[in-house]
Order: C-alpha cells, then sequence, then structure tokens
C-alpha cells in the first residue's frame, strides 16, 4: 500500500438513511477489485454491512472500515450508518477523515439526516464532493437536488456531470469538464465508452460547462486569472482548480449516477482520487502538551514524533478488541510501547492490522496519514491519543452526544449477572453514546441509547454476541441534569475508618456550561501543587466525573456543567488517603452543584414530516398539544413538508398518531434536535417519581 502521503485517501460515504450509502461503497469496492461480485443490501452480502443485524434489518449499524486502490492511490473507506440512533459512528468517522462522499437521493434530494451529516463534516472541515444517487428511480431530479444543497446546506454545489436522462431513460452521464459522453456496455459498468456527446443534449451540456467554469472563476483566483484571458481552459487546468477549491472547501463538485444499476461510480472515484484532498494537504491539527498545556502543531510526517487518535473500538470474536486509530503525525510500529496521556499509561501495541470489514491483514507499521487496528491495548478508549512519551500531546477528543432513552436491565438468571455486567462493559466501550450505570436504589443496571432502535439492537447484540439474555424494562426518556449559576463550595471529610482518621478538604466551583458542551473538570494549578501525591490529582478528577453521572436531583446525569477543585488542604501524609480526596471531592460537588441552580433538561427531538396539504391543519394542531413548535413548512413537488420541535417524552406513538392523522399518507422522520430546561410540569413529576 501506499507510503507516499500523497498518495492516500482518507474518505467517508455519509448520507441519509436509503440515499444508497453501502451499494455505493459496495460498488465501489467492486470496481476496484476488492470483491468479484456486486454486493447487494436488500439479498444480505454486501461486505461493509457485516454485523447480522445490518444485514437482516438491511441498514448500516457500525461504520465499517475498509482499504481499497484506485489509479494507484490507497483510500482508506469508511461507510457509515445514516439512520440517527447511530450519528456517533458518523461523528467518529468524520473526526479522522480528511474528505467524504456527500450520497444524496435523486428523488428524495436534501433530506434531514442530510443536514445532520453536512454539519458534521462542517465542524470537522471536512472537504466533501457530492453524488445523487438512484437516478434510474421515478422521480429523479438532478437539477432540484443541487439547488437544494445550495439552499439548504448553504453549499457551494457544481454539477462536474450532466446526467442523460433520467428514471428509466437515464443511460449515463456527460462530463463537464472533458465535454464527452459515457455510454455504457455491460450490466455491471465495466465497460464503456466516453464519445461525443448527442446532438440533443449539446446546448444543455455546454451552457453546463460554462456555469462550471465561471463558479471556477468565481472560487478561485488562479483560474479566474487563465480564464479571463481565455475561456477555452483545457481539462487538466479545470480539474487543477476544481481540485484547488475542494481543498479549500470552497466548492463541492456533484456527480451523478445509480449505483444499483452500476453507473456514475466509476466517475465518482475519478473524483476521490482528483479532488479529495491527501492527509498532507490538511492542516495540521493542533494538539495540547499536557506537561505545559501549551497548544502544539502536529507534525504530519512519518519521522516526526508518534501521533495518533482512537477513534473506535470493535470486538472481534478471534483477536479480540480492536483500537481503531488515524495516525496524524509518525509512525506507528508492532511491538512499539505508546503513551496515553490521560491515563498517564505506557501501552503496548501488540499486532497492528488493516480491516477488510470482517477480515484483517497483518501489518508491521502504520505511518503518518494512515488509518488502521491495533490489538493489545488494555486502557485507552475512544478518543485518546497514543503519542510518544518524551513528547505527550494530546488531541482533541471525540464527543458523543447525550442518551436520550434508557431502560432497566437485568439477567434472567443470577448466574449470569456477571456476564450480563462484562458484556454491557465491553458494550459501552465499543460505543459513547451506549451508557451503562447501576441504580443506587434498585441496583438495577440502567442502559442508555440514542432511541428505541438503538437499545433494541443492543440487546439484540447481547443475546447473539455474548450469549446473554436479559428481561428488559419499558425504553423511557433519559432526562439529564444541569446547572444555571456558578456556585464555590468548601467541603472537609474528616472520618475514622478502620481505626484509622481520613482527612481532606476541598474547595469545589461549579459552573454551566454552553448546551451541548458536555461534561468537564480540572484541578487548578494551585491546588495541584498542595496535593500529597501526584496520582491524587486523577483520582480526584474520576470522583468529580462519577458524581457528574450521578447528578443530584433525581439521579440523572449532569450535562453541560464545569466543576474545578480551586483550592485544597490536608493535615498531613497520613491521614491524607485517596478515600479521603474521593470522598471529599463527590461529596463537595455535590454540595457545590445544589447550591448552583440544578435543572433538569429534557431531550428535543426535530421533527420532519411530509404529508398531503390537506392534512397539515390536524398535524400542526397535533404538534402543538405535544408541546411542540413548527420551526418552518416548505412545499415539496405535491406534498407539504412541515419542520418541528417536539419533547421525546410527547413522541411515544406518534406513528400510530400521524397515520391516523393523516390516513396514512404521511411520512415522518425524527432526530435528536438538543436539551432545553423541562418545564415546572415536567420537573415537578420527576422529583416525585
Amino acid at each position: 500500500m501506499a507510503t507516499d502521503l500523497a498518495e492516500i485517501r482518507n474518505i467517508g460515504i455519509v448520507a441519509h438513511i436509503d440515499a444508497g450509502k453501502t451499494t455505493t461503497t459496495e460498488r465501489i469496492l467492486f470496481y476496484a477489485g476488492m470483491t468479484h461480485r456486486l454486493g447487494n443490501v436488500d439479498e444480505g452480502n454486501t461486505v461493509t454491512d457485516w454485523m447480522v443485524q445490518e444485514r437482516e434489518r438491511g441498514i448500516t449499524i457500525t461504520s465499517a472500515a475498509i482499504t481499497c486502490a484506485w489509479r494507484g492511490t490507497q483510500i482508506n473507506l469508511i461507510d457509515t450508518p445514516g439512520h440517527v440512533d447511530f450519528t456517533i459512528e458518523v461523528e467518529r468517522a468524520l473526526r479522522v477523515l480528511d474528505g467524504a462522499v456527500g450520497v444524496f437521493c435523486a428523488v428524495g434530494g436534501v433530506q434531514p439526516q442530510s443536514e445532520t451529516v453536512w454539519r458534521q463534516a462542517n465542524r470537522y472541515h471536512v472537504a466533501r464532493i457530492a453524488f445523487v444517487n438512484k437516478m434510474d428511480r421515478m422521480g429523479a431530479n438532478f437539477a432540484r437536488v443541487v439547488a437544494e444543497m445550495k439552499g439548504k446546506l448553504g453549499a457551494n454545489a457544481v454539477p462536474v456531470v450532466l446526467p442523460v436522462g433520467a428514471a428509466e431513460s437515464y443511460a449515463g452521464e456527460i462530463d463537464l469538464i472533458s465535454m464527452k459522453q459515457r455510454r455504457y456496455l455491460d450490466a455491471e459498468g465495466k465497460a464503456f465508452e466516453d464519445g461525443a456527446i448527442d446532438a440533443a443534449l449539446a446546448d444543455e451540456a455546454q451552457a453546463a460547462h460554462e456555469a462550471l467554469l465561471e463558479a471556477l472563476a468565481e472560487a478561485d483566483d488562479a483560474f479566474m486569472e487563465a480564464y479571463l484571458e481565455d475561456p477555452e481552459q483545457p481539462a487538466e487546468a479545470v480539474r487543477a482548480a476544481v481540485r484547488r477549491c475542494v481543498v479549500a472547501q470552497s466548492l463541492v463538485p456533484v456527480f451523478c449516477g445509480s449505483s444499483l444499476k452500476n453507473k456514475g461510480v466509476q466517475a465518482l472515484l475519478d473524483g476521490v482520487v482528483d479532488y479529495l484532498p491527501a492527509p498532507s494537504e490538511r492542516k495540521a491539527p493542533v494538539g495540547t502538551n499536557v506537561k505545559t498545556e501549551e497548544a502544539t502543531e502536529i507534525e504530519m510526517s512519518p519521522t516526526a514524533p508518534l501521533s495518533a487518535l482512537v477513534f473506535k473500538i470493535a470486538t472481534d470474536p478471534y483477536v479480540g478488541r480492536l483500537f481503531f486509530v488515524r495516525v496524524y503525525g509518525g509512525t506507528l510500529k508492532k511491538g512499539q510501547n505508546v503513551y496515553n496521556p490521560r491515563t498517564r499509561q505506557r501501552e503496548r501495541v501488540m499486532k497492528i492490522l488493516r480491516v477488510k470489514s470482517d477480515e484483517e491483514e497483518e501489518l508491521e507499521l502504520l505511518q503518518a496519514g494512515d488509518i488502521g487496528a491495533v490489538v493489545g491495548l488494555k486502557q485507552a478508549t475512544t478518543g485518546d491519543t497514543l503519542c510518544a512519551e518524551n513528547r505527550p500531546v494530546a488531541l482533541m477528543g471525540i464527543t458523543a452526544p447525550e442518551p436520550v432513552m434508557f431502560m432497566a436491565i437485568e439477567p434472567k438468571s443470577t448466574a449470569e449477572k456477571d456476564k450480563l455486567a462484562d458484556a454491557l462493559d465491553l458494550l459501552a466501550a465499543e460505543d459513547p453514546t451506549c451508557q451503562v450505570r447501576t441504580d443506587a436504589e434498585t441496583g438495577q443496571k440502567i442502559l442508555s441509547g440514542m432511541g428505541e432502535l438503538h437499545l433494541e439492537i443492543l440487546v439484540d447484540r447481547l443475546r447473539r454476541e455474548f450469549n446473554v439474555t436479559a428481561n428488559t424494562g419499558k425504553p423511557m426518556v433519559s432526562y439529564c441534569e444541569t446547572v444555571t449559576a456558578a456556585a464555590r463550595q468548601t467541603y472537609t471529610f474528616d472520618r475514622e475508618i478502620a481505626g484509622k482518621r481520613h482527612y481532606a478538604t476541598l474547595t469545589i466551583e461549579v459552573s454551566p456550561l454552553k448546551r451541548g458542551e458536555g461534561r468537564q473538570v480540572a484541578v487548578s494549578r494551585a491546588a495541584e501543587k498542595r496535593l500529597p501525591r501526584p496520582e491524587v490529582c486523577a483520582i480526584i478528577k474520576d470522583a468529580l466525573f462519577d458524581a457528574i453521572a450521578t447528578g443530584v436531583l433525581a439521579r440523572f446525569p449532569m450535562t453541560d456543567v464545569r466543576a474545578e477543585v480551586t483550592d485544597c488542604a490536608m493535615l498531613d501524609d497520613e491521614t491524607a488517603s485517596d478515600v479521603a480526596f474521593r470522598s471529599a471531592a463527590v461529596m463537595g460537588f455535590r454540595e457545590a452543584a445544589l447550591a448552583a441552580g440544578p435543572e433538569f433538561l429534557e431531550p428535543i427531538m426535530s421533527l420532519d414530516i411530509v404529508t398531503p396539504p390537506e392534512y397539515v391543519g390536524d398535524i400542526m394542531g397535533d404538534i402543538n398539544g405535544r408541546r411542540g413548535q413548527v420551526r418552518d413548512m416548505e412545499m415539496k413537488g405535491d406534498l407539504q413538508e412541515v419542520r418541528a420541535s417536539v419533547p421525546l417524552a410527547e413522541l411515544f406513538g406518534y406513528a400510530t398518531a400521524i397515520r391516523s392523522l393523516s390516513r396514512g399518507r404521511a411520512g415522518y422522520t425524527m432526530e435528536p434536535g438538543a436539551f432545553a430546561v423541562a418545564p415546572k410540569t415536567v420537573k415537578e413529576e420527576l422529583l416525585n417519581r
């Protein structure tokens, strides 16, 4: 595989559910020679959807990593889920990718999850190209989808191909750079010829070609100068300009095709190589030196100090836990000792693997810019940095959204209690949006996730992969707690346990964070200097995280809160025990949080409804009755699209309700929107549970 950074592309396939991501990925693997038959989602024989649940349900659940090659370029490809319950898979994939292919349905256009993944890609500054899929379907409209990309996504979407026909008449595409028409000669799409454009399409193609050149001139100064001198620019100059614009994220070239009918995918592969950036073309990542707390730029070179990010953990039945890593700087070698700045411990890399979905190839090393999996780590978790101990620079981690639903879970027999606990711990290690806690009053395990489907899949995995059968409670809304003001408390833990005195005093300041910023803990420099031992700092931080996870009102986890130890005191080394500092941290946080105006947060869902216009009034009235707010409405052909924000607690049974309201003619999708302060009635209900 490639050793030159310029010959590597780290890309993801992202889209709304059912836009054709997995089918597109399967065609890419087929044309790249990684598979010798065309995988089909409906037949359950795809390479990237390898989990039993994925093949049974026809959806992608995990982000599958696979490596292939096209025109001498190594492509590390990740196919991500489109269902909102598995959005963390998209989040952590985009965190480590350099480029992405946004797949859009030629009929559905820009759909709710399309917007979500586009925003995620914006957040991580991931360069993109677009592929309008399903051009063979009735109602396919390439121009409308491009217009929606501009209007809904704010993307400077510019076609680089033009479809030849649509629906049943779809036959191929015209390359607007070479100005040649591609005609397919076999059903698999491997044989084709590029020739003259049909006379009936010549004027339309010429107009689209000129629009492309004008868009490039507006987005790229170098091309504008050349274009003003000579409007007839050679194809090589146009492609170079498109590449510069994609790398600068000032333009999104749009391709089209039908992955199911094997058309347009090879041109898309050319676009991946020609336009998406190599690792060396991305802005160098910046980490934090844990010793000096200074921002440090990572040198993206194989000879630089090691800097790698763990972005995913999976359990393989044969080799154990796989830690997927993106190497940003240096070289990661088999047998190497690496340093984890979070745990402040060394770990040893036993194996390095190139993963082909559920198959592996063993490697000796991974160099800067590459993606692979390692075996042998014990303490690492998603978002951890692996680096050189003499240069401990921590990269930005991966933020997981708060779970919105939970249920009680217990083994069907007491003999399986430990087995269930171990299996749940493994699932939580793999999936940051799967959270497990023990209810302090009932002793029950509480499993939290991103929705009913997510919880259903987790329970199914317990049965299939871990051979654990469990009884589960009814799924319930997962509320959070937060604080609304800053407060400071000093707490002294002074107790005799088993004949020994334990003493510690901590001053803890609790303050609110912006919505969506999660949980932060810190120990000030001044306080850290007064601690009896260096390891006590980590003990205090762990205790604060545990206290935040428990909450102070009704045992719901807290979010958007920061806790900082600003001062500490002790009597002597003998009484300054780990137990004393841990207890002072937990109890001191609780007192500070109770003084900081604690409130409940409830999950709000973004609801997108498509309905015949005659049912809009009843549907809007129902939304208002569910404490919802309509954000906007627009016509989509003959149908009305209604977008609203509704508390998740009010949406149980909504599928039945909307069928009744629209006589079965309306459809909807929903995804987590944000958390908002719960009204007084909800707060009283939660406190009285």
